[in-house]
């Protein structure tokens, strides 16, 4: 596995993501509540796993690429990771 890069979620994705995953991850981002209390946001790490990039935010949530390039989102609890 190589290892990416690491950004904060909400934040614009780095040029190396890309751009099936980073239309995934900024739909993972729409979707995340804003915390009223101004915790900081969890993170994004991008990895290569056998030549297929994969981001996994801190919380565990995982996208992934389909064999035509679409966004795959998951969880590592769900056991397909």
């Amino acid at each position: 596995m190589q290892l990416g890069t690491r950004w904060t979620s909400g934040e614009e994705p780095p040029r190396a993501v890309p751009e099936g995953l980073a239309r995934g991850v900024r739909e993972v981002d729409a979707a995340l509540p804003v915390d009223p209390l101004g915790q900081p946001r969890e993170r994004w790490t991008l990895t290569w796993l056998e030549g297929r990039p994969i981001a996994e935010l801190d919380s565990g949530v995982i996208v992934t690429l389909d064999d035509s390039g679409e966004p795959v989102v998951s969880h590592d609890d769900d056991g397909e990771m």
